[in-house]
């Protein structure tokens, strides 16, 4: 079995993670109704729908 010769330093984990974050794609989708910018498959908090129905009730 391959084992590494020497301990990887952390400067040289944080070059390879980095790597990866930069490829990461958030779920921010524009909201149909209001046009607010939100996290897909998640309430609409200002509005209170939900795949086009209406989950909370907002007290405005």
């Amino acid at each position: 079995m391959a084992v590494p010769k020497r301990k990887q330093s952390p400067s040289r984990t944080g070059m390879r993670r980095g790597q990866n974050s930069k490829y990461t794609v958030k779920n921010i989708v524009e909201d149909k109704k209001s046009g607010e910018y939100r996290l897909s498959h998640h309430i609409d908090l200002k509005t209170g729908f939900y795949k086009g129905r209406q989950v909370l009730d907002i007290e405005e």
